[in-house]
């Protein structure tokens, strides 16, 4: 039986939490180690997990020869520091949606993966829903025909971090989480279009967010893509 592939995470909050409790369902995965600036939490979610690593500093849980890969589980403007260190260190990386703060950073985050030869992959689960798979299934059989125009609107009104009373403050707050509903709903759709559409050379983009009114409390994500030949 081949050695199970050893995993630190980065972050245990309510995303961390998650991809804790996922892991522990994949046959072959191994949390070796947690990582929290807040030590007595990541002391007790390694307790509950029986996971035996745990830093204040994910760059020490970095320095661990054991470990194969990293889980980034940060707010997004946090993503790029903590990825590119594990892939300095030779780790391959999963992060959680978006890729980063900003275009800059994702293009270093995968600029680095390259250099350092490592996988680098970003959470997207709407690409893998059956939604999905039984619409690219349709698409490559043919059954729409040529497609030249696809659009994807979302909207939330229950369920938002902070706002609905669950998740930290950091979550809406610039300097850690840049990017507003766009990045962190709308880069859900924008990811599942090209996927359907075959991640063509994107000819013109445009795409709209809304701010509601207080009586109509949301946050709407709208993005269109024409592909042209």
């Amino acid at each position: 039986m081949p050695s199970p592939i050893k995993i630190g995470i980065i972050g245990v909050g309510q995303i961390g939490k998650t991809h804790i409790a996922n892991y522990k369902k994949i046959p072959g995965a191994e949390i070796a180690a947690v990582a929290d600036v807040n030590a007595d939490e990541a002391a007790r979610v390694a307790a509950e997990n029986n996971i035996p690593g745990v830093f204040a500093d994910f760059r020490e849980m970095l320095r661990q020869p054991d470990i194969d890969a990293v889980d980034v589980c940060l707010h997004n403007n946090l993503h790029a520091p903590a990825a590119i260190a594990a892939l300095e260190a030779g780790k391959h990386v999963y992060c959680e949606k978006p890729i980063a703060g900003t275009w800059l950073d994702g293009y270093r985050m995968l600029t680095k993966a390259k250099d350092k030869r490592r996988e680098l992959s970003i959470q997207l689960a709407s690409l893998f829903s059956q939604e999905t798979k039984v619409a690219r299934r349709l698409i490559e059989a043919g059954t729409l025909g040529r497609l030249y125009h696809a659009r994807s609107t979302g909207f939330r009104r229950r369920g938002r971090p902070f706002v609905d009373g669950y998740g930290t403050a950091q979550f809406v707050q610039k300097p850690v989480a840049s990017g507003g509903a766009l990045i962190d709903m709308g880069v859900y759709h924008i990811a599942q279009i090209l996927h359907l559409l075959g991640s063509p050379e994107v000819e013109r983009v445009s795409g709209k967010i809304y701010q509601e009114t207080p009586m109509n409390e949301g946050r709407r994500a709208s993005s269109g893509y024409d592909v042209e030949e």
